[in-house]
């Protein structure tokens, strides 16, 4: 059975924050391990929710159904519900509880401030949108915000929304999901747009490919 990453979906989710990400994970084309992981999306309620895009998302599950025990990582994306006073405070309770049983969480623009505002950013190093956002939220935790597009400081990610890109690698290094030569490719293709970063993922799914069959 496959380990499930569970990506909390809510309306208002910003699509393409955790795009790559979870392509990524559903796509075994040249992970260390084929169907290792499978993401399955998570409600209030489980109930269905319309992205900040128009989409209408049926999700798999209900959030208050997921335990650390049953997943690999929590996967929270922005969207405007995070800015409303308790906006989304199951999610950021159900992150407290991955945390606190060392269960990987990440969160990216939006969501980072819900865990300011639940008090998971005052003794971990973090990144978001801007200092000046979560400093907003009221926090303690602001000498510990680094200027960078991610931060990982040991179970949490978080990731400005300008950086989906270094988000998803951020989860793929934790989930150890990629050969490092097939993620410094994909990296590579993906943030440089280089001809020459194609041709090194190619060779790196065919090496994958030849490991998995000797």
């Amino acid at each position: 059975m496959p380990e499930i990453v569970h990506l909390f979906v809510f309306d208002t989710l910003a699509d393409w924050e955790p795009g790559f990400a979870i392509a990524g994970i559903n796509n075994p084309r040249f992970q260390r391990r084929p169907g290792r992981y499978r993401v399955k999306a998570v409600s209030e309620g489980g109930a269905p929710i319309t992205t900040i895009g128009g989409l209408h998302l049926q999700p798999d599950a209900a959030l208050e159904a997921v335990t650390p025990a049953d997943s690999a990582m929590l996967i929270l994306p922005g969207g405007e519900a995070w800015e409303a006073a308790g906006g989304n405070a199951a999610a950021v309770d159900t992150a407290r509880a991955f945390l606190e049983a060392g269960v990987p969480v990440a969160a990216i623009c939006g969501a980072t401030a819900g865990l300011a505002r639940g008090g998971l950013l005052d003794t971990r190093a973090h990144t978001s949108n801007a200092r000046q956002y979560l400093a907003a939220t009221g926090y303690a935790g602001e000498p510990l915000y680094r200027d960078e597009p991610v931060v990982v400081d040991g179970d949490l990610i978080t990731a400005s929304s300008m950086a989906p890109l270094e988000f998803a690698r951020a989860i793929f290094e934790r989930l150890d999901l990629y050969p490092p030569a097939a993620l410094a490719a994909w990296y590579g293709l993906f943030s440089t747009r280089r001809p020459e970063y194609f041709t090194a993922l190619m060779q790196a799914i065919e090496e994958a490919s030849g490991s998995r069959a000797s």
